[in-house]
């Protein structure tokens, strides 16, 4: 497969997956504080994915190289997360994902700032197509709501996580200096989990995990194992392959992915006039992807 094919390949992964963490997360954040729950997730990600890398190829001395990097990419990183579960204790899943699908638009902005990464004018209406498709589920497709920009305080934490998400992206392509997409990630983990436990290790200490009822565990193994390890593993390798918009681009789908997770847990999907703006941002990937086969 040639790189930008396996590059979108991985993103379409991505995005199903990611949008585990929004259906999933909003039933664990409000269990635990959330740099707790960020903190156990990176650690149990970094022993995951650094017991893969040992076995299927080995982690070189190499790759330990200016640790200053992965302290920098996991920080970043945990940042976006203790954001998300912030966010998700009151803010409904879908329009968290709709948040999460402004960040092509940011991303492209650092991309420029850090790669010099331009783009055509196809990228750019396709960007804003998906921003518009995005605001209209943010607003709950309520043009009153949009026009007085009434943004729920859950999706306006959750936004600022998502400017780290977004900064993360080119960071990567900035920052690699030849390794792999399964090695780098277990750097970006343990920086992570360490500025995590340097900042919040009394909401680690303080938090009864015993008594966390068997849905949080099963929750943790989820977005410990899948929605972090494997899906930063597939953030990366498309990052090493795309530019960096249109690596988030695929974020466009992640709406309508927590739509399906949301019908498939029991509960009730959005109002129908929701689905105007899952459209817009599906009009926007499918623009994106006819930009990158012209």
């Amino acid at each position: 497969m040639r790189p930008p094919l396996a590059g979108h390949a991985a993103m379409l992964a991505f995005s199903g997956l990611v949008a585990g963490s929004f259906a999933l997360g909003a039933i664990v954040a409000p269990m635990v504080s959330p740099v707790a729950l960020a903190a156990l997730r990176f650690a149990l990600a970094a022993a995951v994915i650094a017991a893969v890398a040992l076995v299927a190829t080995g982690i070189p001395a190499s790759a330990f190289r200016a640790p200053w990097r992965y302290a920098l990419l996991g920080g970043v990183f945990a940042i976006y997360f203790v954001l998300m579960f912030q966010g998700l204790k009151t803010a409904d899943p879908v329009s968290t994902a709709a948040v999460f699908t402004l960040t092509p638009l940011m991303s492209a902005g650092f991309g420029r700032l850090l790669l010099g990464q331009r783009m055509t004018g196809r990228v750019a209406a396709a960007l804003a197509i998906g921003a518009a498709g995005a605001l209209w589920v943010i607003f709950r497709a309520d043009p009153a709501a949009l026009l007085r920009f009434q943004v729920g305080r859950g999706e306006a934490v959750f936004f600022l996580g998502c400017v780290a998400h977004a900064l993360y992206t080119p960071l990567v392509r900035r920052l690699n200096r030849g390794e792999s997409a399964l090695v780098f990630p277990v750097g970006t983990f343990v920086g992570g989990a360490v500025v995590l436990a340097a900042l919040g290790w009394r909401d680690v200490l303080a938090t009864d995990w015993p008594a966390l009822p068997p849905v949080f565990w099963a929750v943790l193994a989820y977005l410990a194992v899948v929605a972090s390890a494997l899906t930063l593993v597939l953030l990366q390798f498309a990052a090493l392959r795309l530019p960096a918009a249109r690596v988030m681009a695929y974020t466009y789908l992640v709406p309508a992915w927590v739509i399906l997770w949301q019908v498939a847990l029991g509960n009730q999907p959005p109002a129908p006039r929701v689905a105007i703006g899952v459209a817009l941002t599906a009009v926007a990937l499918l623009m994106l992807l006819r930009e990158d086969a012209a």
